[in-house]
């Protein structure tokens, strides 16, 4: 593989141009006008890269054209706003003048972005989010194109400077912060990269209104995907074009007209300080919302400080309704009258509102013929309580969520169920109990799955304490008889680590075991 050009001698070479900086007025008035803008660019990439695999691996360099982006950008204000863009990398893969395979990538990014002016420089600080498509060959003995998948946070910054003449230099960089990423085939993957570019800005056609601008573009990109056998690629990539810039801007302002001097006239106003407090405990109660009713107009709702007031002024004279609501408490009132230049002191206390609770029903019968069981110890949480005549038992007052239930009386195997509660309803569950079976061998069956991916292994499992020696089905699953007892199982497949693990079984259960193998490190 070619080794490619570090970036600090690019850097280098648009050093002198930063250099050039002259005296110009203060472009900030002109600047902070614009509202939009969308930056159209076409030109060429130059790549080179590297793929490392279980085969021979393979690296590649060249250029491909039709390098297509397109960048949009609008302002809410003089420093809020928000950007979206999205571009398009062709990309070939030859041997000499033979073309092997290749395609196009996307990527595309969105977020908010700020903008502030230090004299005549401007500076953009975004973050938002990132999707990128990064070039995967499958192996190098039979290179395809694959298109692995990066979905990151992204944190980007740009600084524009003016130049003589109305030019302008751009820099500006951005880093990916990987949320997640995959193969083509949609497994789990690790990427990281990052970019930098500049540009260089030719003003060419304006108005009071909009604007049109010619860019020199450059950009160096560097991406690497690691695949979850071990598989990486790397690739690094130029991206010189030119772009078309076009702005849209808000209409100079109109000259202030000063209207003369009017004789302010005085309306009566009071103010109101209210504090939330616990009922109980008569603290205060920190972010609790407060709507205040006056002469019919409800305002709008009001956060307490940290001590549980809040101070509301320029209110009419007249009577006064303050709301107050807070999460976990009681909705309450408080009432006052608001006087010309007076103040009215409210204070309010809330009470919490009582837990919400459930209930739960249980009904025990007999598996084989649906009789009801009484007398039946059923543990329910830390509950405990017996079944009536008719099979049934009660819990009150259990928080709402899930909740074992367990089951266990004389002649009966013990049942272990789960039930979901509901605040303010009684759920009912019917647990069966089957009769223990004296003699009757033990049954276990399961499947065994690779740890990375779930798929199935093919693998042996062995009992000595048994003499049993079972082997999985091309699905990884298994199914054996043994008597009850406590065993050591040791489970062991081709290219995986083994484990031994202990089991205990009753005569006649049926138990699942499931067992996921750590693929062994390759050397």
């Amino acid at each position: 593989m070619t080794p490619p050009s570090p970036l600090s001698p690019i850097l280098a070479r648009l050093a002198p141009l930063l250099l050039v900086l002259v005296s110009v007025p203060s472009a900030r008035a002109e600047e902070v006008r614009e509202r939009a803008s969308l930056r159209l660019r076409y030109g060429l990439a130059v790549r080179n890269g590297a793929q490392v695999d279980v085969g021979p691996g393979l690296t590649y360099d060249g250029f491909t054209p039709n390098d297509l982006a397109a960048v949009g950008t609008f302002w809410a204000g003089s420093w809020m706003g928000g950007w979206a863009a999205v571009q398009r990398e062709g990309f070939d893969l030859k041997e000499g003048s033979v073309r092997i395979t290749g395609g196009s990538l996307l990527r595309a990014s969105v977020g908010p972005r700020v903008r502030t002016y230090l004299g005549p420089v401007r500076a953009e600080l975004g973050a938002g989010y990132g999707y990128a498509q990064l070039p995967v060959f499958g192996t190098s003995s039979e290179p395809v194109l694959s298109r692995g998948v990066r979905h990151a946070a992204l944190v980007s910054a740009s600084v524009r400077v003016p130049l003589f003449s109305r030019l302008a230099v751009e820099a500006r960089g951005e880093v990916p912060v990987s949320l997640s990423a995959s193969d083509s085939a949609g497994d789990k993957a690790e990427a990281k990269g990052f970019a930098a570019g500049g540009a260089l800005l030719f003003p060419l056609v304006g108005s009071s209104r909009w604007s049109g601008t010619a860019l020199l573009d450059f950009q160096h990109v560097q991406d690497t995907v690691t695949l979850a056998d071990g598989s990486r690629s790397e690739q690094r990539m130029r991206r010189v074009g030119a772009a078309l810039e076009l702005a849209w801007n808000d209409a100079p302002p109109a000259r202030e007209f000063t209207p003369p001097p009017v004789e302010p006239v005085r309306v009566p106003v009071g103010s109101v300080s209210l504090q939330v407090l616990d009922a109980e405990s008569g603290a205060p109660l920190p972010g609790a919302r407060v709507v205040l009713v006056s002469g019919g107009v409800e305002s709008a709702p009001r956060d307490v400080d940290v001590k549980g007031f809040v101070e509301v002024g320029e209110l009419p004279p007249g009577a006064i309704v303050a709301r107050v609501s807070a999460d976990g408490y009681e909705p309450v009132e408080a009432q006052g009258t608001v006087e010309d230049g007076g103040r009215v002191a409210l204070e309010v206390r809330a009470r919490k509102l009582p837990p919400p609770t459930g209930g739960l029903k249980v009904s025990v019968v007999n598996a084989s013929n649906g009789v009801p069981l009484p007398g039946v110890r059923v543990v329910v949480g830390a509950a405990v309580v017996r079944t009536d005549l008719k099979g049934e038992a009660w819990v009150k007052d259990l928080p709402p969520g899930p909740v074992s239930v367990v089951a266990s009386t004389t002649g009966y195997r013990t049942a272990e169920e789960a039930a979901v509660i509901v605040a303010g309803m009684e759920t009912a569950l019917s647990v069966p109990l089957a009769l223990e079976r004296k003699g009757e061998p033990a049954t276990l069956k399961g499947q065994v799955r690779s740890a990375r991916g779930g798929k199935p292994v093919a693998a042996t499992l062995l009992i000595p304490q048994a003499k049993v020696k079972a082997r999985t089905d091309a699905k990884g699953a298994f199914a054996f008889q043994v008597r009850g007892g406590t065993y050591r199982i040791t489970i062991s497949a081709r290219g995986f680590l083994s484990q031994s693990k202990l089991v205990t079984l009753k005569e006649g259960e049926q138990a699942i075991f499931n067992v996921d193998l750590f693929p062994r490190q390759k050397r």
